[in-house]
């Protein structure tokens, strides 16, 4: 029996290591940085909701002022932070009309924080396109202009993309590249391009420009009001309502450190989770997905060294575990993350389905999502 089970497992390795071999294969030539196409007309409100960012707040705002291409203005929303967020950019706003701090209101009965802090900001802007930026995102110069440039080449209502992630421990290492992995991986761009799907629909909230009256369309930020994941809900409401959306290369137009250890990234990823792929019947899906194509290659690369597999099953694990690494190498070197993170594939793949097993099996002790010093009830409107 185990003659037939471990080159049957051999193959579905292969298998499943192909499938985002090719689909990222097609993705990297389609997934480019916007260029500016000259000077643009209009405004560009850049909306920086932020509680308790004082380490990171005046990067953030001085990149942001520095755009070109485009006029901008400058928003922050101070959240009740409860350090020198507001200070600091009060500090920045005394010579800079451009910039404004916008406190934020309390928060009302239904609402996670980011969110309402955005639609806050939303509705001080004078921008005919808002981008929105988390705190800890250092715009390049010309990003706002390049955005916009490309979402009205495209007639696109959003247009997102994730900032080249930069990581400094062992922690960050082994989580953060899942995020262009499995968004270069396993998203059809070619297809979510050439459809209106709201299932298909896909940003980063990290770094995210809306056009004015498709934001006002959907309602904004409020009709997401109760969710977490903005860069999951947001395209979807927009797309079901007849406007475009796309994902662009973000490597090149802005930097992001999302967090600064395990037990943030672990936080973190939770909070997302909930409204990811944590669910019954996605999660045994990817897990069979992740787990055939880039956890079993290496196990079984090994057992053959140990003497447990014959050549043939042993050849084909190795082309498996070839692909899924050659796979993961390309998004790396061409999203800029550290090559140090390339042979940590496989341990990060089982830390991301770790972190997803974890919020769906514990439920009643993961059943909340903390952050920020909050604490959100999940499960959505």
């Amino acid at each position: 029996m185990v003659d037939l089970v471990l080159p049957a497992l051999a193959i579905l390795a292969l298998a499943a290591a192909l499938l985002p071999a090719v689909l990222a294969a097609m993705n990297l030539t389609l997934l480019r940085t916007p260029e500016p196409d000259g000077p643009e007309a209009g405004l560009v409100s850049i909306l920086i909701p932020a509680r308790n960012e004082a380490a990171h707040i005046a990067a953030t705002v001085r990149a942001a002022l520095a755009s070109v291409g485009v006029a901008v203005e400058v928003l922050v929303g101070d959240d009740h932070s409860t350090d020198a967020t507001a200070e600091i950019v009060a500090g920045i706003a005394a010579g800079e009309p451009r910039l404004r701090l916008v406190p934020v209101p309390p928060l009302p009965e239904g609402w996670t924080g980011k969110n309402h802090a955005c639609a806050h900001l939303a509705g001080e802007a004078r921008g005919a396109h808002l981008l929105f930026v988390d705190a800890d995102v250092r715009l390049k110069p010309f990003a706002a202009a390049g955005l916009v440039a490309h979402a009205r080449r495209t007639g696109s209502g959003l247009v997102s993309a994730v900032p080249r992630q930069v990581m400094g421990t062992l922690g960050e290492k082994l989580t953060v590249p899942m995020i262009n992995f499995l968004l270069i991986g396993y998203l059809p761009v070619a297809m979510m391009r050439s459809s209106m799907r709201p299932a298909l629909g896909a940003a980063c909230g990290q770094l995210l420009l809306i056009g004015r009256d498709a934001y006002a369309a959907i309602g904004g930020h409020g009709a997401i009001r109760r969710f977490l994941h903005d860069g999951v809900k947001l395209p979807r409401l927009l797309r079901a309502a007849g406007h475009r959306t796309d994902l662009v290369a973000g490597h090149a137009l802005a930097d992001c450190r999302m967090y600064t250890g395990f037990s943030q990234c672990w936080a973190g990823f939770s909070k997302n989770a909930h409204e990811g792929m944590a669910t019954p019947v996605a999660l045994p899906v990817w897990t069979a997905l992740l787990g055939l194509g880039h956890v079993l290659p290496p196990v079984l690369v090994l057992a053959g060294l140990l003497g447990g597999l014959d050549a043939a099953t042993w050849f084909l694990a190795l082309a498996a575990l070839a692909v899924s690494l050659a796979t993961r190498t390309a998004i790396t070197l061409v999203t800029d993350e550290p090559a140090a993170t390339i042979p940590l594939h496989p341990a990060a793949v089982v830390v991301a389905l770790a972190i997803q097993w974890n919020v769906l099996l514990r439920r009643k002790r993961a059943g909340a999502a903390v952050w920020k010093g909050r604490s959100y009830p999940t499960g959505g409107a």
